[in-house]
């Protein structure tokens, strides 16, 4: 039995402790997005860094900037400059669970058959825990991991990381590494991981109809003044196909991909459970592109909200001012300049009924990533993943926008950037009832236990 065998063992022998201590930190409902949970981030990021500080890990900080939720970051470079130096990326914040149908309290971890159930559960506290656990796992059996090691965990990453960038440039020692895994992402099966290589960029939109300087009775007026609300929903239909798709910039992708992705088992069932469509209702049509390139590569279009009157505001009126803000996911190898250049024309050109049409971009939004991972950290990481999980890895995409990583991306670009994680098509993430597969959790512990091994082991990361 090799070294990295008997640390992955004795993982194996901790597993239900770890579960253990992934629910403590569930508990905390570090919710970033919402002032009234913002000192629960804060109280999480203390109890993240006493946590280390304990394990042994040197160097650990809670880092705060001014009008910034906080960071933890902690070292382990006891392997020496000869080993590479490994960061790796986890966020500690949660999304919000206010309105949402939970069948369990979501800041409790509950059990039941495989998946363990709480906000946060995959994404991405059991993320980075499991990397904790394989870490300690080493600290037990060999005093430490072969490699040095690096760990920030971000406080920010559901709210956009809007001060990422600022804790690169406050904090440039955090960040300096020769391998950077980012635990934040998803696998498109129970046994099969996935390494990320493409999100969809994100950009939003006002779109908004006014003729009329106060709203006006319809009865008097209609049919010889124009309707707003008639012309938002006209405008709006212009983006999309028969099948409800955004109709436009679409991209041709190398056919390569293309046989490739046909592999991944997106099918109908698993977008049915993973979507949690209603019985009668089908997925859309593949139209000739498999689901992974639809939800991967194409751009997509979401109407997110409209001042269309809701039952409790009804009158018979001809309204003012309609409004919708659309969210546009930007496909690979796209732009924001590109999708505006595309909208404009298709929503300002022949208003309807004459009516005053604007198209304001909203603030914030994320780029496009498209990545090519090539060397020899990428072999040794296919070398882990064949140790735990009994395949390589199997290149994916994300549909969402992760802003994070486009900064990393961009910032980071010579060195490898493994992006991996615990998520899968029925995690849930961002919605009610999120879940961790564990036998993904148990899988993914002792895949790092032998990324860290093989990363060590791998000539031309120095």
């Amino acid at each position: 039995m090799s070294q990295a065998d008997a640390v992955a063992a004795f993982a194996e022998t901790r597993f239900d402790d770890t579960v253990a201590e992934l629910a403590r930190y569930l508990t905390f409902p570090a919710i970033s997005c919402d002032p009234a949970h913002q000192g629960d981030v804060r109280r999480l990021a203390d109890a993240i860094a006493k946590d280390l500080k304990d394990l042994g890990f040197t160097n650990v900080r809670v880092l705060h900037l001014d009008g910034a939720l906080p960071s933890v970051s902690a070292e382990w470079l006891t392997a020496g400059p000869s080993a590479p130096t490994i960061l790796v990326y986890g966020h500690l914040d949660l999304q919000p669970v206010k309105g949402e149908p939970w069948e369990t309290d979501p800041h409790t971890a509950v059990i039941k058959g495989d998946r363990l159930y709480a906000r946060g559960a995959a994404d991405d506290m059991g993320g980075w825990v499991s990397h904790l656990a394989a870490l300690r796992a080493w600290l037990a059996v060999a005093g430490g991991p072969p490699c040095n090691i690096k760990l920030f965990i971000e406080g920010e990453e559901e709210i956009g990381s809007p001060n990422l960038e600022r804790y690169m440039d406050t904090f440039p020692d955090v960040f300096e590494a020769d391998v950077m895994v980012l635990t934040d992402c998803e696998n498109p099966a129970i046994d099969i991981p996935g390494l990320t290589v493409s999100l969809r960029g994100l950009v939003e939109y006002e779109l908004a109809c006014e003729a009329i300087a106060s709203d006006i009775h319809s009865g008097l007026w209609g049919n010889i003044v124009p309707d707003v609300s008639v012309a938002l929903v006209t405008h709006l239909a212009r983006l999309f196909d028969a099948d409800g798709r955004f109709a436009f910039l679409r991209v041709e992708v190398p056919e390569a991909w293309r046989q490739a992705a046909r592999d991944i088992p997106l099918t109908p069932e698993v977008i049915r459970a993973g979507a949690h469509l209603l019985p009668d209702v089908e997925p859309l049509p593949e139209c000739g592109h498999h689901h992974t390139e639809w939800i991967w590569r194409q751009p997509a279009c979401t109407i997110v909200s409209t001042t269309l009157p809701t039952p409790d505001r009804q009158k018979n009126a001809l309204r003012a001012r309609a409004s919708a803000v659309l969210s546009v996911r930007i496909a690979p190898g796209q732009t924001r300049h590109d999708i505006r250049a595309c909208l404009e024309p298709l929503l300002l050109d022949r208003p309807t009924g004459g009516v005053r049409i604007t198209l304001t971009e909203r603030p914030g939004g994320a780029e496009a990533w498209l990545y090519t991972p090539q060397g020899p950290a990428f072999a040794a990481a296919d070398r882990a993943y064949v140790k735990a999980w009994g395949r390589p890895l199997v290149q994916v995409g994300v549909g969402g926008s992760i802003p994070f990583v486009a900064m990393f991306g961009r910032r980071f670009s010579k060195l490898p950037l493994i992006l991996n994680g615990v998520m899968d098509p029925e995690t849930s993430a961002h919605g009610p009832n999120e879940s961790l597969h564990l036998g993904i959790f148990r899988k993914a512990i002792a895949a790092n236990v032998h990324l860290y091994d093989e990363l060590a082991r791998c000539d031309g990361l120095r």
